[in-house]
């Protein structure tokens, strides 16, 4: 297996088709897995916001009174949630309006301009397909898409890069009912195969590099385009919330 950084020395604008760019980057073939970080999604989706149009409430005044936070911040990650499941030194666990539970509404400042910030794209599945039938168009290659971002997780420290959004690969390799090498049959070993590409992806990605996109290369996989809701734990499962 391979995974292949590919640098894009520009900045993304909403004008760019980030399909073109790749494709015009790499020499792409049948069955390559191409990851891309949610960031460069966001700001071609327009996702990028300044925040000095940005209004804060009362309740984010609030909230962000006590935890020391930016109240435009604030503001934004309530707007882009359901509900909010924990907050805690500065930190506001949420549901997005797109179903990820994630830290902050997977809101970020970096990599961008002072006083911006970027929000989650709206639909990532469905940014994934649009960008998976673009490069088959231009380039003919049948592919899978996948688009990153960055999570915390209970109980370990550090971050990886998990899947938001999916296309041409079914996310999840699940082998109950069938051997281990000691004949016994395995019941509940399901693996998230999109959140390890997404995390291998990384090694090559990244945050400082201009590299937010990366191919992997000759790794078997199932196609299918069932998208990221099969790595949503249901509710009365996650012992989280």
């Amino acid at each position: 297996m391979e995974i292949i950084p590919v640098t894009l020395e520009k900045e993304i604008e909403a004008s760019d088709d980030v399909s073109q760019l790749i494709a015009s980057s790499i020499q792409i073939q049948d069955n390559d897995i191409i990851v891309i970080a949610q960031k460069i999604i966001s700001k071609q989706e327009g996702r990028l916001i300044d925040l000095s149009t940005v209004t804060p409430t009362l309740l984010s005044e609030g909230i962000s009174s006590q935890y020391q936070k930016d109240p435009r911040i604030t503001e934004l990650i309530l707007s882009e949630s359901k509900r909010i499941i924990r907050m805690k030194n500065g930190i506001l666990i949420v549901e997005t309006n797109g179903g990820v539970i994630c830290a902050n509404a997977g809101i970020d400042e970096s990599n961008v301009k002072e006083g911006f910030a970027t929000l989650l794209p709206l639909d990532s599945d469905k940014s994934a397909k649009i960008i998976r039938e673009k490069i088959y168009g231009h380039t003919k290659k049948d592919v899978a898409v996948i688009i990153s971002d960055t999570f915390g997780r209970p109980f370990r420290m550090g971050q990886t890069n998990c899947a938001i959004g999916i296309s041409g690969l079914v996310p999840i390799i699940d082998y109950e009912g069938t051997k281990d090498t000691f004949g016994k049959t395995l019941r509940v070993t399901a693996i998230a195969i999109a959140d390890e590409l997404s995390a291998a992806s990384e090694l090559v990605m990244g945050k400082t590099l201009k590299t937010p996109i990366a191919i992997i290369r000759n790794y078997s996989f199932k196609k299918g385009d069932t998208g990221t809701h099969e790595l949503i734990r249901p509710e009365h499962e996650d012992l989280f919330r």
